[in-house]
């Protein structure tokens, strides 16, 4: 997906290049992050590793890639064929919280606004759920690659602290997401992210890796995600692939934080209070980005997305939506969060998301 992870300068540097040789920098797309196992280890040595768990047994040491995982345990394709047989559901704005990239969020089946978490528009992108068979407390999130082990470690500290005092019961992740993509970046990925859950402080027991090759399909001679997004009934637990036309508040904004570099994966939700939260953050002017704007459609798409060729239909609009609103914004410290404090919103009867005074 689009994401801008280098300063502005180089960026604007970036984008002469691509002009003047009909060709990108390679510090000008997204790249997931190669941090290799036993240098995170020794930068991390006091940490109680809790092995993930499949099948009922603990996995001591993961498998080398996603098809040695895969072929290892079976069962992964046999739920990664009955999620991919679902119809997508069109779900619309009542009780939805819509999460966009690089953001979580957390709730429990108590909540009287939020019936469902979702998120889409994934192609090299991760989608997670970490949620307590006992408790119902839930967390969704969007991956791209930044903050995996800050993000992995935030949503299963909050399950915890929703699940205290902690009931009988156990916590399940499920990851959906990726494809058979030419440059690598899902497998990168899915990697990284299976080691962030894995190195955790608890018995994590993986149920679904509908990952790269599971969720990949051949179209002509190119392969295609099957799934672009997943919605989790919050009472229920029930996963299912589907599409969310409201993506909430604010989302020029939102999409500012992994344009401009900001790593960290948000916590957009406050489910104490029923209200989601947007900032406060702030990032450097883009000198690039009038330069970015003028150019059309085509190059917006091979050269701000990791998958051009199965992106949405929606993503040069809301790339065109966020530079603009960079544009408009350079400085979010003083335009948009002038009091350094979030942005709240309450859904409203409809389900709209109103802006609120707290």
């Amino acid at each position: 997906k689009a994401v801008f992870e280098r300063d502005s300068q180089v960026f604007e540097c970036c984008l002469f290049t691509c002009v003047a040789n009909g060709g990108v920098d390679a510090s000008a797309r997204r790249r997931v992050p190669t941090v290799s196992r036993a240098s995170t280890e020794q930068q991390c040595p006091k940490i109680i590793r809790m092995p993930l768990v499949i099948n009922g047994a603990v996995v001591e040491q993961l498998p080398p890639d996603t098809r040695t995982l895969l072929d290892s345990y079976p069962q992964f394709k046999e739920i990664a064929a009955a999620l991919i047989s679902q119809v997508p559901k069109v779900i619309g704005p009542l009780g939805l919280l819509y999460v966009n990239q690089r953001e979580f969020a957390v709730t429990v089946p108590q909540d009287k606004n939020v019936s469902v978490l979702g998120t889409d528009e994934a192609t090299t992108c991760l989608m997670a759920i970490v949620r307590h068979t006992g408790s119902g407390a839930v967390s969704l999130a969007h991956f791209d690659g930044s903050g995996l082990e800050q993000g992995a470690a935030a949503m299963v500290r909050r399950v915890q602290e929703l699940s205290l005092p902690i009931p009988e019961g156990r916590f399940e992740v499920y990851i959906v997401g990726g494809f058979l993509d030419r440059r690598g970046y899902s497998e990168t990925l899915a990697n990284q992210l299976l080691y962030a859950f894995h190195k955790q402080p608890v018995n994590l027991h993986l149920v679904t890796a509908c990952i790269c090759e599971l969720n990949n399909v051949l179209r002509g001679n190119l392969n295609w995600p099957t799934i672009y997004g997943i919605g989790v009934n919050i009472k229920s637990g029930e996963i299912f692939p589907a599409t969310f036309p409201d993506k909430g508040p604010e989302l020029p904004l939102r999409s500012a934080r992994h344009f401009t570099g900001c790593h960290e994966m948000s916590d957009i939700y406050d489910c104490s209070l029923g209200m989601m939260r947007i900032g406060p953050f702030n990032y450097e002017p883009m000198r690039g980005v009038d330069l970015w704007l003028s150019q059309n459609d085509d190059f917006i798409l091979q050269h701000l997305s990791t998958s051009p060729e199965v992106e949405s239909p929606m993503f040069v609009m809301q790339a065109r939506a966020t530079l603009k609103y960079i544009q408009q914004h350079p400085f979010p410290g003083v335009t948009v969060f002038p009091d350094n404090r979030p942005h709240y919103f309450r859904k409203d009867e409809g389900g709209a998301w109103i802006p609120f005074c707290y």
